[in-house]
């Protein structure tokens, strides 16, 4: 997989050095995207078909490895989804965060192996502000402002979402809302994790930055960012959100549910919290 220079490359580069569990190559417009050997297309997940059976036989072989017990088929279906959708809107929302460009990539234009961390892009396109440098390159699409810019993200992780979302639903026995919350979740969360491991700096500029992209009543997107602050035992500060969704991971191991889970209650949550600020 020859990468090709990009716009697109240092944020990607940045990503990989802070979270090594995620890298990125963009290829050239003409180039291939990598299949077999580990390889998942966007498009063959879309599909809904044999790649996308074979996507979840591996979630539900992992759940049976890792905890001893099979779970439902919608709960791996969603557990699957999670794990395309986590990386895949880090696509997105890392390049806008880290540079401020937004790169188009439909769900044809990405391949991802899930075992090697690793994912290939082949970008259509990428919107930027005026006086970005890269905005006289080929493909710039130039927007006005930072507004203009965010409606860039929602759209672009829309556009490569739903019909992944499409293909997943019946699966996970959810439709719309319920489907559009959990990507609501996976893009700010995602950005949220990786802008932690960045600094604590960058992740304050996160959560305003993300404050401002999910204000609420943007659909498709379920609500806004939701995040909070609580008040821990010695009255320190416990940053927090509400998930717009269930991942129902409560399915598999009733007692770990995660601190952002809509089913824990705020006493769970600083409990939770203060637990792992102390580890």
């Amino acid at each position: 997989m020859p990468a090709a220079a990009s716009p697109l490359t240092a944020a990607y580069a940045r990503l990989a050095e802070a979270f090594p569990g995620l890298s990125v190559t963009v290829l050239d417009p003409s180039g291939r995207l990598p299949r077999g050997g580990g390889w998942t297309d966007g498009a063959g997940l879309a599909a809904g078909g044999a790649e996308l059976d074979a996507y979840l036989a591996r979630d539900e072989a992992q759940v049976l490895r890792d905890y001893g017990r099979r779970a439902r088929p919608d709960v791996v279906a969603s557990f699957g989804l999670h794990r395309y959708a986590w990386p895949a809107c880090l696509l997105f929302t890392v390049p806008w965060f880290l540079l401020r460009r937004v790169p188009r990539l439909p769900a044809t234009e990405v391949a991802h192996h899930r075992a090697a961390g690793r994912m290939a892009v082949r970008p259509v396109s990428f919107a930027c502000l005026p006086e970005d440098p890269a905005a006289a390159l080929p493909g710039a699409v130039v927007v006005a402002d930072e507004e203009a810019l965010r409606a860039e993200v929602r759209a672009a992780v829309a556009e490569h979402l739903e019909p992944v979302l499409a293909a997943f639903g019946p699966r996970m026995r959810r439709r719309g809302r319920a489907l559009w919350g959990m990507a609501t979740d996976e893009v700010v969360e995602g950005l949220w994790y990786v802008a932690h491991l960045l600094g604590r700096p960058e992740e304050a500029r996160a959560v305003r930055e993300l404050e401002l992209l999910l204000p609420g009543a943007t659909r498709p997107y379920v609500g806004s960012a939701a995040f909070r602050v609580l008040t821990g035992p010695d009255g320190e500060p416990l940053p927090t959100r509400s998930r717009a969704s269930c991942c129902m991971f409560y399915t598999v191991r009733p007692q770990d549910t995660c601190a952002t889970c809509p089913r824990t209650c705020d006493s769970d949550r600083v409990a939770k919290l203060a637990a792992g600020a102390a580890a």
